[in-house]
């Protein structure tokens, strides 16, 4: 697994590749905050769910720190995905870091 800082993820995004932005968190988590284009498939939810996402597709995982999206994952790496990044320190570093006017939680 690769791991993205956020300032890592919005250059990399800014070159126009387009992974898979998973957000891992609870829906109340995603109604506060989202990075633009990131779909929500809670953590719990995940290994019902991997028969819906291309193993062969750049997925980035995300989170509120970086913690679940870790383990999300490496869930996701031993089940067969070959692309998998974290976002290291999650969307509260995002906020910190790339968009400051972002809601904290």
């Amino acid at each position: 697994m690769r791991h993205f800082s956020p300032i890592d993820l919005k250059t990399y995004l800014d070159t126009g590749k387009q992974p898979l932005l998973l957000d891992v968190r609870e829906p109340w988590e995603f109604e506060i905050c989202q990075i633009e284009g990131s779909q929500l498939l809670p953590m719990r939810q995940i290994p019902a769910k991997t028969e819906t996402i291309d193993p062969h597709q750049e997925i980035v995982v995300i989170c509120h720190h970086g913690i679940r999206s870790r383990q999300v994952g490496y869930f996701l790496e031993r089940t067969g995905f070959t692309q998998v990044i974290n976002l290291t320190g999650g969307l509260e570093a995002w906020a910190r870091e790339v968009d400051n006017k972002m809601p904290t939680y």
